[in-house]
């Protein structure tokens, strides 16, 4: 199973001390947040794209090539990227380029953002948000898996004879996770290719969940690609952390009370309650995260946890990822017992590598 940190990259005025930082400074921490997630023993660092401010990754793959020069072990991976107003042609390059600098530790998070604007400023038409994740995606894999290819859709020009570079390491292609917490279309695209499947559950109830994950497990399972338990499934959280849980609750009031996401709306210790918000002690953020199989559906192979935005300063980011680093380790060991054998671990481009060369040889007997 892998854990890891997310962030969506936002610029937020901290309420404590009503310091605004700069994007530059946001995005050099954001580098330094990616640099300890790796010392600290994590799996994976993720990164939103967005095209508005408040936010500031609009180039994914640019911060991540950045950090694959920093890093030598932690796979590198998006929290969105954007398959419904990204040219698929400018994904599959990019993000192959990004996976050869990074010796295959990149993966990467299909979604159709929460922004709405965005589609007309590249475009598109909101409308058509279903649709352009259908074809869009089903571009991608043949840019990534085809040497030449000729096609034709409702969204872009025509490809004749087009050949995307550059090829992808070692033949096989950047794993791919579905981000959605709304469309069970995206859950049904991800179990039709038999991808991941992953669910930010920082907003929505367990039952919701639930239904979503469950959707995709049947589906996967119906597709063919195995039992139902066997589905790649990921979580998201955000998790704040101090030695006792009244200090953490108290010390992360204020940046919940004034966050665009959370602030008013249902109390902090409501939305404790109906979501995968974790505030508390070590202890209380272990055994809350442990009953996320109940969200699951079962052994899952992600999960991520937002540390950063909503105003929260460096120095404390750099505290909760210090602590989770600890948590982590206690929550690798829990995961594991009574894990079933044949529930797979998270792919990586190793194991692809592995999967695609076994293929191959069975394809020659």
């Amino acid at each position: 199973m892998q854990f890891g940190i997310f962030g969506v990259g936002d610029v937020a005025r901290d309420p404590v001390t009503g310091r605004m930082p700069s994007e530059h400074e946001r995005i050099k921490a954001v580098v330094e947040y990616a640099k300890l997630a790796e010392e600290v023993g994590l799996d994976v660092f993720a990164i939103g794209e967005h095209h508005n401010p408040p936010f500031f990754p609009s180039s994914p793959t640019t911060l991540l090539g950045y950090v694959a020069a920093r890093t030598e072990k932690i796979v590198l991976s998006t929290s969105t990227t954007l398959i419904t107003t990204n040219d698929p042609v400018k994904i599959a390059e990019g993000y192959a380029m990004l996976q050869h600098l990074a010796d295959g530790r990149v993966d990467l998070m299909m979604g159709r953002g929460n922004t709405g604007p965005v589609y007309p400023w590249f475009g598109q038409d909101i409308r058509n948000g279903i649709p352009l994740a259908v074809e869009n995606y089903a571009l991608l894999r043949r840019l990534w898996r085809e040497e030449v290819v000729d096609w034709q859709g409702k969204f872009r020009t025509p490809l004749q004879s087009f050949t995307s570079t550059p090829r992808p390491l070692d033949g096989v292609p950047p794993f791919v996770w579905h981000g959605s917490i709304r469309s069970p279309e995206i859950a049904e695209q991800a179990a039709y290719y038999g991808d991941g499947f992953l669910h930010n559950n920082l907003l929505w109830p367990k039952e919701h969940v639930q239904r979503m994950v469950g959707l995709y497990r049947r589906r996967f399972e119906h597709y063919g690609h195995g039992s139902a338990d066997q589905a790649i499934v990921g979580l998201g959280a955000q998790v704040f952390m101090r030695k006792n849980s009244q200090d953490a609750v108290r010390e992360f009031h204020p940046y919940f009370d004034n966050s665009a996401a959370y602030g008013h709306g249902p109390s902090l210790e409501e939305t404790m309650k109906q979501t995968a918000l974790l505030v508390g002690s070590p202890q209380e953020v272990i055994d809350r995260t442990l009953t996320f199989r109940e969200y699951a559906g079962g052994d899952y192979q992600r999960q991520l946890f937002n540390v950063d935005g909503i105003g929260v300063p460096r120095k404390t980011v750099l505290q909760q990822i210090e602590m989770l680093g600890e948590v982590v380790q206690v929550l690798r060991k829990e995961f594991a017992v009574g894990r079933p054998a044949h529930v797979p671990d998270a792919p990586t481009h190793e194991s692809l590598k592995a999967a695609a060369r076994a293929a191959a040889t069975e394809e020659d007997r």
